[in-house]
């Protein structure tokens, strides 16, 4: 295995053309945008380099932290790590719950006792979820959305209001009713049952471009391989032993051919390049926007802390779900608010515009800040395919693609997680790592 293409700078290529990259294998990755990241990536608002849209990683992301130290990214310069928390304003009559750093799993238990806005049902009701579900060892014997699998448990209407439905919409991006419940098991198991540092929130000082993606380029180009961004590849063919790309978008040859290939684009587009080459089947996913709403203010303006829970009702025109103080990851941002709003089809459907307003009058009621209601500037990014829709039982096809060396990769492949970064991450080392056994 020389020579490998790598078609799609997202996650899941940069992971698979680092991890071949290291490996040995002369790599090429192509990406047909003008910077790599895919719905991870940097992006220039009013003279500030901000991301597509908030993000937020844990330290159960074992894969994507590997890679980051491997490429020479240090995660503690990067990533500001906090202790597993579910905060509200004073205001809005949530909760407050912060995990000690004690050992896994009296961080929990230990954060539940001090929580406050909860009741002593709401706490036994916890307890005994957390307990059942380790009992359990985590797993379903069906598949079962999250709505059910919470009502199973006797969970109270206010812990599911405060915890469950937030702690579900942030990690699947798909509303509990329609969440896969063994999904959401997987995500807990390797958060609040394992070690008591992967339940950390780990949340980027930098665009996401820089976190991953920028070093993962001087690292493939370090290790001999290229980067071709702006160039895009329209078909894939056999070519003997060998694969021939048909790349577009460049003047140098259009054809070029390799011993392996990797592509590690979206499903859809995905789909179209295989069509016709390899037998795999990728399923019609149905997908979930994310919306992230920045907000400029004066520099001056802070939160108390760097993130808080919002509690969302489109009813009355809340649709924030959590916000970060910007200006407390990176100094440059001062002043900076974004608000994320998972699963945002109906905020979407509104217009921007209106919906920024209306984020602005939630952030200036709950804050009790008036202030807050007039931002200098807004600006709403939105992914309107973010994320499949992680429903129950939902089949998700491997790396393989049933013909010898060309591979998949991508957050939609098959995973014990819903559509992130780490299962991107995975996807990718995996592919690399099935190319290299061949």
């Amino acid at each position: 295995m020389r020579e490998v293409a790598v078609i799609g700078g997202g996650w899941a290529g940069c992971a698979a053309a680092v991890e071949l990259a290291r490996r040995g294998a002369n790599v090429t990755l192509f990406e047909a945008a003008r910077s790599l990241g895919g719905r991870a990536r940097g992006v220039e608002i009013n003279g500030c380099q901000l991301d597509n849209g908030q993000h937020i990683l844990l330290g159960a992301y074992t894969e994507t932290l590997r890679l980051m130290r491997v490429v020479g990214m240090q995660a503690g310069s990067a990533l500001l790590r906090l202790p597993l928390q579910m905060r509200y304003p004073s205001s809005s009559a949530g909760m407050d719950f912060v995990a000690p750093r004690l050992p896994a799993p009296l961080h929990v238990l230990a954060g539940l006792l001090r929580a406050s806005g909860l009741s002593r049902e709401d706490k036994l009701s916890l307890a005994r979820f957390s307990t059942t579900a380790r009992w359990m060892d985590w797993q379903l014997n069906i598949d079962c959305t999250v709505t059910e699998l919470l009502d199973r448990y006797d969970q109270t209407d206010r812990l599911i209001r405060l915890m469950w439905r937030p702690l579900c919409i942030a990690a699947l991006n798909t509303p509990p009713e329609r969440a896969s419940a063994q999904i959401f098991l997987n995500v807990l198991r390797d958060s609040l049952g394992a070690r008591r540092a992967a339940s950390d929130m780990l949340l980027p000082r930098f665009d996401m471009t820089q976190i991953f993606p920028k070093h993962a380029a001087s690292f493939i180009q370090r290790h001999g391989g290229s980067i071709r961004c702006g160039q895009s590849v329209g078909g894939i063919g056999r070519d003997g032993d060998r694969w021939r790309l048909d790349v577009t978008n460049t003047p140098e040859a259009s054809e070029a051919k390799f011993d392996g290939v990797v592509v590690a684009t979206q499903a859809t587009r995905a789909a179209s390049l295989l069509d016709g080459v390899a037998a795999v089947s990728l399923p019609d996913f149905d997908y979930e926007p994310i919306s992230t709403c920045y907000l400029q203010y004066a520099p001056d303006i802070s939160l108390a802390q760097p993130l808080f829970a919002l509690l969302d009702d489109a009813a009355s025109g809340q649709w924030g779900q959590f916000v970060f103080d910007r200006g407390q990851l990176d100094a440059r941002h001062a002043g900076l608010l974004s608000v994320v709003v998972s699963a945002s089809a109906d905020a979407v459907a509104l217009g921007h515009e209106t919906t920024a307003t209306a984020i602005a009058m939630q952030l200036a009621t709950v804050f009790q800040q008036p202030a807050l209601a007039h931002p200098q500037w807004t600006k709403m990014i939105s992914e309107k395919r973010a994320t499949f829709s992680c429903t129950p039982a939902l089949a998700r096809p491997g790396n393989q693609t049933g013909c010898e060396n060309l591979v998949i990769a991508g957050d939609y492949t098959a995973s014990d997680y819903p559509a992130t970064l780490e299962s991107a991450v995975r996807s990718g080392v995996e592919a690399a790592k099935l190319l290299l056994k061949k």
